[in-house]
């Protein structure tokens, strides 16, 4: 198997753009990508692209050879759809096929257009990832579904809304020097605990922000980055993918993220490391409680003490395990189907020393992604490792 490098990355702002068509952020996105990389656009084999809602955002299907069109690529081209996870999804794959030796070259990222839907349009599209006959239609959404898994978690292991304001303080506080992020303000625990509720227990700061953007990554064989003398020191080393019962009634636990726990340890298993080696992770906080289900997932945190872990400092940018130094879906933003494949980038750009946040992890060599769909009824975790 051949290991897999990161050549270049490719990220455009998060945020409120709703003019401009998930096309055209994505060719946005691969622009910096291929300048960063050095890989001429037509050594690309495969273009793998994650997105969810186009069909609903954009009135657009097909969209791989689209998408490969507006990179300016000629090659076999490829949509994944797995919800949150849809991006992640298609970087496994794409990792798949450079180790097998099908691909030397894969230009992979993902993007969403979701605020020309307005809010309303926006979280009736996202509910479509989750059990249409008997949560959807019952009125389920997933402010109220991260909600039932909130209380179920406070039930279970204790902890108060309190808790998970800290979660959002400190990914704010991370958000400030990233230039892609949507909101680049700091915040107080006051004002998480004041703002309008969403759906109890969750308010409004616990939730991250209907978001454009888009993401984009040209990995490469090892055998290739050698031949052509490419800078690619960040490697990804393992990838796992983990899934469970769609739908929350059917599920053993509320407050567990079975999924995730599974694409964890295969990831760990296939880059032959552990939670204990892993330095910092970006992980899929789509909502405040999201972040703890994630971290004891990863096994970074014991079972029932993932709730503590922002307030008490072990997971901020001077923590034992700093979490989210991009700022996190939470205040970096989510376009849904960029996200998977933006945090591969976070992590490239912090071990590469190329991050606002990078002198937090100055000696950091290992990191962990994690990208999650819907309620994680689907899961995919990543490894990645720096030459040093």
């Amino acid at each position: 198997m051949s290991d897999v490098r990161v050549a270049g990355t490719g990220l455009t702002s998060f945020g409120n753009s709703p003019e401009r068509t998930s096309r055209d952020l994505f060719a946005e996105a691969t622009i910096t990508a291929f300048e960063e990389s050095g890989v001429p656009r037509d050594d690309v084999e495969a273009v793998l692209y994650g997105n969810f809602m186009g069909e609903l955002s954009e009135h657009q299907g097909h969209q791989g050879p689209l998408m490969a069109e507006a990179a300016g690529v000629q090659a076999p081209a490829t949509r994944y759809e797995s919800a949150c996870a849809s991006s992640g999804t298609a970087v496994r794959e794409a990792v798949k096929r450079i180790r097998t030796g099908e691909n030397d070259v894969v230009l992979v990222g993902g993007a969403e257009r979701m605020t020309n839907l307005g809010t309303a349009g926006a979280t009736e599209a996202l509910a479509i990832a989750a059990d249409d006959l008997w949560e959807v239609r019952a009125g389920v959404t997933f402010p109220g579904a991260y909600a039932l898994m909130a209380q179920a978690y406070f039930d279970a292991f204790g902890g108060e809304h309190e808790d998970l304001a800290h979660i959002a303080v400190k990914n704010h506080e991370n958000a400030l020097s990233n230039e892609n992020a949507q909101y680049q303000r700091a915040i107080e625990v006051s004002d998480v605990l004041e703002a309008p509720p969403v759906s109890e227990p969750l308010g409004l700061y616990d939730a991250c922000p209907i978001s454009d953007g888009a993401s984009a990554l040209v990995l490469t064989s090892e055998a290739y980055a050698e031949e052509h003398d490419l800078e690619a020191p960040v490697a990804i080393t393992g990838t796992g993918q983990g899934g469970d019962r769609m739908a929350l009634h059917d599920r053993e636990h509320l407050a567990r993220s079975p999924a995730a726990r599974e694409a964890g340890a295969e990831a760990y298993a296939d880059a032959g490391v552990d939670a204990g080696d892993v330095d910092f992770a970006e992980v899929h906080d789509c909502f405040t409680i999201a972040e703890v289900l994630a971290l004891e997932a990863l096994d970074l945190e014991p079972l029932g003490e993932g709730i503590s872990a922002a307030r008490d400092g072990r997971t901020t940018a001077d923590g034992e395990t700093p979490i989210n130094l991009s700022g996190g879906l939470k205040a970096k933003g989510h376009p849904v189907g960029a996200t998977g494949a933006s945090q591969i980038v976070e992590v490239t750009e912090l071990l590469a020393g190329h991050h606002p946040n990078s002198d937090h992890v100055a000696d950091a060599t290992t990191a962990v992604a994690h990208n999650a769909g819907g309620t994680v009824a689907s899961a995919t975790v990543h490894v990645l490792e720096v030459d040093r």
